[in-house]
């Protein structure tokens, strides 16, 4: 080999290496712990996390019957607990669980975690997408943490029918490698009993701001969290998320239930690609705290209309700015029309909360198991001259 030759072939490896990096460590010489223990994945993404629809099946060995065993059972995730690998459908016993997303899942027992170490972006904002469900008669929660940043998923209610509910979470990471955690706190007599995960993405979001023409930042409901591929029926947004980390930014879900982002290709939407469904009636509010000047007026202007979703009937939108309301009524007859709404106000403090919820309780027509609302989108706040 020519020593020209030989120059080229060492700096192709050491570029090489400089752009690919380290295939299972990383480097500690940088102040940055090691991972070998970890399963990371490789980039971070709009998508699934690695092996989050678990569809990459387990080892036989690392099975007994559906029960998985060994920290590093479950390919790319760490589980501790009583973790099960189910498939969806019958089960032995009579129960039924839904995998809407997939055909395989995992069933958290009490006090069972699963665990995946990801690369993210410091101070960014981030939202997990994921599927959920409970399958036993008890009050089952979800806790989901990255870091030091946790809340706890209440799964007793029911917004779907056959189970298929998704549910969005936000978070802000603190370092490069964040730790993402499902974990059952419950201790039921029946330790099988717990939630049903079955699919896991992330989303980096953009937090949009508000502009001398409008106040309302993300008025139009455009940023929003990932949205899986093969789910129809929009994605749930837990309540009490404050505007910091919520996964629809800038917007507080500050209810006792969830409110649900959805989307045009699979709803009517009054405006551009996405708007909020109330589907919970008064415990389904969704608020905002702009920034005002004292004893200045502001005229709110708002769409409300129906999702095409099967949600007939009398439908109310109340609206609260300051110490404003407007209750805007609209008649759904369930074909995608929508009215379009507005409040004067006056701001008292140089923060003003902007607040809607829906008057009323609706289900489907076609489904009264599945909880609807009125849709909400393009809200406006802006000066009168």
């Amino acid at each position: 080999m020519t020593i020209s030759a030989s120059f080229l072939l060492a700096s192709t490896l050491l570029l090489t290496g400089c752009v690919l990096g380290p295939i299972s460590l990383v480097s500690a010489k940088h102040g940055v712990p090691s991972y070998a223990h970890k399963k990371i994945a490789s980039k971070p993404f709009e998508g699934y996390l690695e092996n989050g629809n678990f569809e990459e099946q387990p080892s036989p060995t690392a099975l007994k019957k559906t029960v998985l065993k060994g920290a590093h059972a479950l390919p790319k995730w760490t589980i501790t607990g009583l973790v099960e690998y189910i498939s969806g459908g019958p089960q032995p016993g009579g129960m039924f669980y839904p995998v809407a997303h997939g055909v395989h899942a995992v069933k958290l027992g009490n006090e069972a975690t699963i665990s995946q170490t990801i690369p993210v972006k410091p101070g960014v904002l981030y939202a997990l997408t994921f599927g959920a469900s409970r399958t036993c008669a008890q009050d089952e929660v979800l806790r989901v943490s990255v870091g030091t940043q946790s809340g706890d998923l209440p799964l007793q209610t029911l917004y779907s029918s056959i189970g298929d509910d998704v549910y969005a979470w936000g978070f802000i990471p603190k370092t490069k490698y964040a730790t993402v955690k499902f974990h059952n706190p419950g201790v039921q007599e029946d330790p099988t009993c717990g939630p049903l995960l079955d699919a896991v993405a992330i989303k980096e979001l953009v937090r949009p701001r508000a502009t001398r023409y409008n106040l309302v930042k993300n008025n139009g409901f455009e940023e929003g969290p990932h949205r899986l591929v093969n789910s129809t029926n929009g994605v749930l947004l837990p309540p009490r998320q404050e505007d910091f980390t919520s996964p629809l930014p800038g917007w507080i879900i500050e209810s006792l239930k969830a409110v649900k982002f959805i989307d045009a290709k699979h709803f009517n939407v009054p405006a551009g690609h996405s708007a909020v469904e109330l589907v919970a009636g008064r415990e389904s509010a969704i608020a905002q705290i702009l920034r005002t000047i004292p004893n200045k007026s502001y005229n709110m202007t708002f769409i409300i209309g129906d999702a095409r979703n099967g949600c007939n009937g009398e439908m109310m939108v109340e609206a609260f700015a300051a110490k404003h309301t407007v209750k805007v009524p609209f008649t759904s007859r369930g074909k995608g029309e929508f009215k379009a709404a507005s409040l004067m106000f006056k701001a008292d403090t140089a923060r003003t909360r902007v607040t809607f919820y829906s008057s009323y309780y609706h289900t489907r027509s076609d489904d009264f198991g599945s909880l609807c609302g009125p849709v909400l989108d393009e809200v406006r706040v802006y000066p009168i001259a």
